[in-house]
């Protein structure tokens, strides 16, 4: 599929496909405009795994802990999770509307021998084809749709009966508006200005009633927060500005 889609149907933002795609061959530089997305890398794919084996009573020290499961990455960009997820034994598809994205993804992870089936499309367009997953991933989207009931609602059509969704995002907060974008966008630069707007940010309690109204189980969040003193991100009880949110479909 082309990045040409129905502005007046899609879930998504055009002007915010456009601005991630122009930034596509910077995906894999860990010291580029996704640097971010690099820092909190490791923090994310441990709490990831760690959700994932304990609602499908996998075992979390093999090597292969996701073996057996379908996963989807829904706006994948360049494939920072869906490679390293895939490595551990995850059947893995991840999609992007973002055709430059998905080259970019599908070069590196051709390159890495890991196998992927990369689609430049809509979730929209999975949904309509019938199929289902395991796990359904939603990363840092969120926070850049115009409405989230909305897209919540479509993306948890994709998990199958008894399986995982995953949202990450960015709480309300004047402390998220300090940190998410004078600080990361304005102070530090690690995102280019206008990578985040705050009226878009969304509360737990608003995303797990859409959430709830998708018929899906939300469970606790989980925080993700910056330490300054080791450069480490790690999950914490604070999700006063990034959190993820599970659910399940029970």
């Amino acid at each position: 599929m082309s990045e040409k889609y129905n502005q007046q149907t899609s879930t998504l933002d055009p002007d915010e496909i456009a601005s991630f795609g122009a930034m596509a061959d910077e995906w894999w530089d860990p010291t580029g405009k996704f640097r971010p997305l690099h820092k909190i890398g490791p923090a994310r794919l441990a709490f990831f795994r760690q959700e994932i084996c304990a609602h499908f009573g996998k075992d979390e020290r093999s090597d292969h802990a996701l073996n057996g499961l379908s996963l989807i990455d829904i706006g994948c960009g360049g494939g920072l999770v869906a490679e390293p997820l895939a490595k551990q034994g995850a059947t893995v598809t991840a999609i992007d509307p973002s055709t430059n994205n998905i080259k970019a993804a599908s070069i590196h992870a051709e390159q890495a021998n890991i196998p992927i089936t990369y689609k430049a499309c809509l979730a929209e367009d999975i949904v309509e084809a019938g199929e289902t997953y395991d796990v359904v991933l939603c990363l840092e989207v969120v926070e850049h749709v115009p409405s989230v009931p909305d897209f919540v609602a479509l993306v948890s059509k994709l998990v199958a009966p008894g399986g995982l969704l995953i949202l990450s995002t960015i709480n309300r907060t004047t402390k998220a508006y300090a940190f998410a974008i004078l600080g990361a966008e304005y102070v530090l630069k690690w995102l280019p200005k206008g990578t985040h707007q705050w009226s878009r940010f969304v509360t737990p309690q608003e995303l797990k009633e859409c959430v709830s109204g998708a018929k899906l189980t939300p469970r606790e969040t989980s925080g993700l927060v910056y330490s300054p003193f080791s450069d480490q991100w790690k999950i914490s009880a604070d999700c006063d500005v990034n959190y993820f949110l599970t659910a399940s479909n029970n």
